[in-house]
């Protein structure tokens, strides 16, 4: 129901703010962390990593939850993909962990039910990194890849 044109479309909001940096961002060599194991749940389908340049104010704003965004943000990970709800039926989702200068690990989401938009405003960040996550061998934990 909610496969590949959603996922697309969603792909496509976000980035477009960093759609001149596109490039630059595929050639770097740092390798992206790993997904954090509370997304096991979730087909995680692209990532995006950005960070804030020192003596710069940054923030991020995700609308679709409480509160969904910060100031003062120093690292922004972006996470596409879908979630499972059951019943075959997939729903397009965005999932992100960030810092700021108060807090260190923050987190939040956003579950799309086909009627609204999945998108966020990133406002002073750079993107360092966009691409798919690498699969997950079977039988293997967390812990050991």
């Amino acid at each position: 129901m909610f496969r590949e044109p959603h996922l697309s479309a969603i792909g496509t909001l976000l980035f477009a703010s960093a759609f001149s940096s596109l490039s630059w961002a595929q050639d770097k060599t740092q390798p992206p962390p790993p997904v954090p194991p509370v997304l096991a749940g979730a087909e995680i389908t692209s990532q995006l990593n950005y960070s804030c340049p020192s003596n710069t104010a940054c923030s991020f704003i995700c609308p679709g939850g409480i509160g969904g965004g910060a100031d003062h943000v120093t690292k922004l990970t972006i996470y596409l993909g879908t979630m499972s709800l059951g019943n075959d039926q997939n729903a397009p989702a965005l999932f992100y962990d960030f810092s700021t200068r108060e807090r260190p690990n923050s987190s939040g989401f956003s579950i799309s039910t086909g009627l609204s938009t999945l998108s966020c405003q990133i406002n002073g960040l750079t993107l360092d990194y966009v691409g798919r996550q690498p699969r997950r061998r079977q039988g293997s934990s967390p812990e050991t890849q």
